[in-house]
């Protein structure tokens, strides 16, 4: 794609996890409105669960994650007394006993947790919810931090799939960014989760860094592919320095411009589907036999904020400060101060700061995104849309996007720029909206 074209579509979009998406939540919805969706809820709906551990031990400078870096384990063990209050305080608002298609811990570095830890929380979580058959049970690894006996603790608990961070593998790009993380370190994490019994690998990259190329980003690929993973997720790194204040410790102007990062996320997609992998959503890839892959080929691939999922749950439950739930009737969002949310869950408080509640037209947009976000490709009525079909002209007259009758399809060439597709049916966007990162 050359420049001019790439300059007019690469602009700050949201990331569609969400519709409306996060930076549109406000405090109308607070924690008496979220205990009646949870009252409300049928008995019959599938639910998720997602744990937040917002710890780590270092601070990677490229990251947008909600954490703070701790020395030592004081602060991470009250932590855990609060969350296990808090799934305590959530179940209590439901009206029945659920089971879960989906348990993912997130972080942070959930690997930070000790092995007691870990057989609490999973504890506290199967007194209070039931495991539906084939339930997916997930969880974020730091190879750094990551001992034997964590590993086990996980297996023991059920984890069928963990996430391996790697980011990048060139010694350069781990000092720029702060994380340093040997290729054997990592292979000894992977080694070790399989031998434990945990099914299914995953191995996350960034491309975008300081100091990468559409070279260095392949040779970082093919060691990773060495590991053989079951699935590859490449992320753009979002550099919004206004939000994360540490990314402005990045070397910025080592920082790939527009055209670069483009060349390193497709010379990155190239290798990966000549390894054999499915190219799944926007950054994700997948061995053929893999769930996810199979979700695509059957149309059930999903959305939400871990990213790309065979999660189908109309529920999901976010727990721990920050973390943010789904339901039928809109989003919530706990706060992500640890003392607020300290306070709250003493006081026996749902800890929520935020969210919003949808009307009908969020839900029709809120699929449509996500189809094209998931499918590349969506049904629609023209004459509903008519106004965003209009603003999405220069995309079809540049071969990003095809209407034929009601059907909008996002082309091969287009594919790297679903986002800024997806953004013409966002009723919320401001023009020039300076919140996000840029489309690739």
């Amino acid at each position: 794609m050359d420049a001019s074209l790439l300059a007019r579509y690469d602009r700050p979009v949201p990331r569609y996890t969400s519709y409306p998406t996060a930076p549109h939540f406000h405090a109308g919805v607070d924690a008496a409105r979220y205990a009646r969706w949870l009252g409300a809820l049928p008995a019959e709906v599938p639910l998720s669960l997602y744990l937040h551990i917002p710890f780590c031990d270092t601070l990677c400078w490229f990251c947008g994650c909600n954490m703070r870096v701790v020395r030592e384990h004081g602060p991470v063990a009250a932590y855990l007394d609060l969350l296990e209050r808090e799934i305590d305080l959530v179940a209590e608002r439901l009206p029945g006993r659920f089971a879960l298609s989906g348990l993912h811990f997130g972080g942070g570095s959930p690997s930070l947790l000790r092995p007691a830890e870990i057989g609490r929380l999973m504890a506290a979580v199967w007194r209070r919810f039931d495991r539906a058959e084939g339930a997916e049970i997930a969880v974020e690894i730091d190879p750094r931090d990551l001992e034997a006996e964590v590993v086990e603790a996980f297996a023991a608990g059920g984890v069928t799939r963990a996430s391996i961070g790697v980011q990048d593998f060139d010694p350069r790009v781990q000092k720029a960014v702060n994380r340093i993380q040997s290729f054997d370190c990592t292979r000894a994490a992977v080694e070790a989760l399989r031998a434990a019994g945990i099914g299914s690998v995953n191995i996350d990259l960034l491309y975008g860094l300081p100091y990468q190329d559409a070279a260095s980003v392949v040779e970082t690929l093919g060691q990773a592919l060495t590991l053989g993973p079951d699935r590859v997720a490449l992320f753009g790194y979002a550099h919004v320095p206004w939000m994360k204040k540490h990314q402005r410790l990045l070397p910025e102007a080592a920082l790939p411009d527009g055209p670069s990062r483009w060349d390193q996320a497709e010379a990155a997609a190239a290798r990966l589907v000549a390894a054999g992998y499915r190219r799944i959503g926007l950054d994700h890839f997948a061995r053929p036999e893999d769930p996810l892959a199979v979700a695509q080929a059957e149309g059930r691939l999903r959305r939400n904020f871990q990213g790309y999922t065979t999660d189908e749950a109309a529920v999901l439950l976010g727990l721990g400060a920050s973390s943010i739930g789904s339901l039928p009737q809109g989003y919530v969002q706990n706060t992500a101060d640890l003392p607020s949310y300290r306070r709250a869950v003493l006081a026996d408080r749902l800890p929520v700061a935020r969210g919003v509640e949808l009307s009908e037209d969020d839900r029709t947009r809120r699929a449509l995104i996500e189809r094209l976000m998931c499918d590349f490709a969506v049904e629609l009525d023209p004459a509903a849309y008519a106004a965003e079909l209009a603003s999405l002209e220069g995309h079809a007259a540049d071969g990003l996007v095809e209407l034929a009758g009601g059907r909008l399809a996002v082309t091969e060439r287009g594919r790297p720029l679903v986002r800024s597709v997806a953004a013409a049916f966002d009723r919320y966007l401001a023009p020039a909206e300076g919140r996000h990162s840029r489309a690739v």
